[in-house]
């Protein structure tokens, strides 16, 4: 079987102007027919260098911290024995302290709370509550002025007494 082949050809049409490419159409949309900003090209100029510097420093970071494991994982093998112990000991201290802290504003939360509600409810209560208090002290101080004169009078009589009793 014989392969038939047709020559391709390449047809121009110089009236019609190729579509710019998808990119560059995307960044004709942004700006839609004008320039950046002075404030985009800024931004551009400040981030870029800014973003670069960054990331150079978390290269570099990273690298140092794979260093320092290579440096540090024999020693780790090596002293085992003692630092997962210190570990245990060092992690539970620190959860016994934040479960510390955890209770003690659970509980000052808990007393404010019920400082908040008792404040609601008292004004409802406050009004009777100092009826009977100004009551009970009219009260007292009309038993303790009963009080005071009968002692007064028991007194002015064992006077009395006492005379009478001397002629």
């Amino acid at each position: 079987m014989a392969e038939h082949h047709q020559p391709q050809q390449l047809q121009t049409h110089p009236h019609r102007q190729q579509p710019p490419a998808a990119s560059t159409q995307k960044l004709r949309d942004i700006f839609s027919g004008r320039g950046p900003s002075t404030v985009q090209v800024l931004t551009v100029v400040t981030l870029v260098p800014l973003g670069g510097v960054l990331l150079l420093l978390a290269g570099l970071t990273f690298a140092g911290a794979l260093i320092g494991l290579a440096v540090a994982a024999p020693l780790f093998v090596l002293f085992s024995p003692v630092l997962i112990p210190a570990a245990l000991t060092i992690g539970l201290a620190v959860v016994g302290f934040l479960t510390s802290g955890a209770f003690g504003i659970t509980g000052l939360a808990s007393l404010t709370w019920m400082l908040r509600r008792m404040r609601e409810l008292l004004p409802e209560q406050v009004e009777p509550a100092k009826r009977k208090m100004q009551d009970t002290a009219g009260h007292l101080g009309y038993r303790t002025k009963d009080v005071g004169q009968t002692i007064q009078e028991k007194a002015h009589d064992e006077g009395k007494a006492r005379e009478a009793a001397r002629t």
